[in-house]
Order: C-alpha cells, then sequence, then structure tokens
C-alpha cells in the first residue's frame, strides 16, 4: 500500500514490488471469474477464489515493505499499487454484491467515496496538481476491507466457522467504510487547501 514517503523515487520499471503489483493486478479478472462461477452454472469456486484474495493481500503487505528495503521505489509502483488496490475493491463488490453477499447499500457507499476522490483528482489535475498520495487512514482502511471481503465469503454456509467469519466479517467491513470514508474527507480537505492556496496566490 502506498504512503507518504521521503525516500526518493526512481524511474526503474523491472522491480520486485513493481512485478508483485503487476500480478496482483493480473490476479484481478481471475479472482472475479472464480468467485461468478456458481452465477453461471459452474462449480463453487470460492475456496480458490480466497487464495487469490489472500495472495494478493500477502504481495500488498510484500510490495511496500521491499521497495522501503530495497530502495525500489518507483514512480510507476505508485501508479500499480493504489490501482491493484481500487480493482481488487471494485472486482470483490462486483463479485460479492452480485452473489447477494453484500447489500446493495454497502457497495454503494463503498463506490460512492470512489466518485468523490475522482472527482477531486480532477480538480487536481486541473489547477497542475498530481492525484494525492494514500496516507496512513487509506491504508487501514483497505486492509481492513481486504480483511472484510474473504471472511464475508467464507461466512456463506452453516456451522460455527461461518458464523465467527461473519461476525469477524462484518467488523472489519464496518471500520474499513467508516475509515474509507475518513480519509476520502481528509483528501477533500486537502484538495480544498491546495486549491484555495493555488487561488490566492493568483
Amino acid at each position: 500500500m502506498e504512503v507518504q514517503e521521503t525516500r526518493v523515487q526512481t524511474d526503474r520499471v523491472l522491480t520486485i514490488p513493481n512485478i508483485l503489483s503487476a500480478a496482483r493486478l493480473v490476479g484481478v479478472p481471475l479472482f472475479l471469474w472464480l468467485i461468478l462461477r456458481p452465477e453461471f452454472g459452474g462449480p463453487n469456486s470460492d475456496g480458490w477464489a480466497l487464495l487469490v484474495l489472500a495472495l494478493s493481500g500477502i504481495s500488498d503487505y510484500l510490495d511496500g515493505k521491499l521497495a522501503r528495503r530495497w530502495n525500489q521505489i518507483s514512480r510507476l509502483g505508485r501508479l500499480l499499487d493504489p490501482a491493484a488496490d481500487r480493482l481488487y475493491i471494485l472486482s470483490t463488490l462486483v463479485g460479492l454484491t452480485w452473489r447477494e453477499i453484500l447489500p446493495l447499500w454497502l457497495t454503494a457507499a463503498l463506490l460512492a467515496r470512489e466518485l468523490v476522490l475522482l472527482v477531486m483528482v480532477g480538480i487536481l489535475r486541473r489547477h497542475g496538481y498530481p492525484p494525492p498520495q494514500v496516507n496512513f487512514l487509506g491504508k487501514a482502511a483497505t486492509f481492513n476491507l481486504m480483511y472484510a471481503f474473504p471472511l464475508l465469503l467464507l461466512s456463506e454456509g452453516s456451522g460455527w466457522l461461518h458464523t465467527t467469519a461473519a461476525i469477524f466479517g462484518w467488523a472489519f467491513a464496518g471500520w474499513g467504510t467508516t475509515l474509507y470514508w475518513w480519509a476520502g474527507v481528509l483528501y477533500v480537505v486537502q484538495v480544498r487547501r491546495l486549491v484555495k492556496a493555488d487561488t490566492a496566490a493568483d
């Protein structure tokens, strides 16, 4: 996950963190196909979908950790990492909502936040600023959601394991959604300050 970073960026493309991020992007359509197979008459592949999601979470942790430890922070990595995060969240929302595991109101709340951020990025570009970097709250929100989604998928069924997964899954979903919007509000405040300062300078 991308965070505020003071180390020097490079233009290197072929780095281990970038390869991990690219692999996560390749896993997005695979995950969506696995999770939607039962909806199109195929066998249930939730176990494989959970494995892909778990591997994505591990690589998400590793690419940032290795980039900082090996001084391989790159401009490409700053684009690939958040792109993979958002695509996994989007594909999971589509899959779980399609299968009626997630309610529409939760999906709408998360998508509305993405729409707000998209508008903020457009405003920044109009004023000549790059997109805002992911802050700590954004990182915490994404981690909560990435824990919530596989747990909610695992909650499909009966028995103590599924019940426990549902309890923890909804807890992570609640925290993740709250933090997701909190981070979004901070982005809006940041953009407002930048635009205000830019206007005052003119």
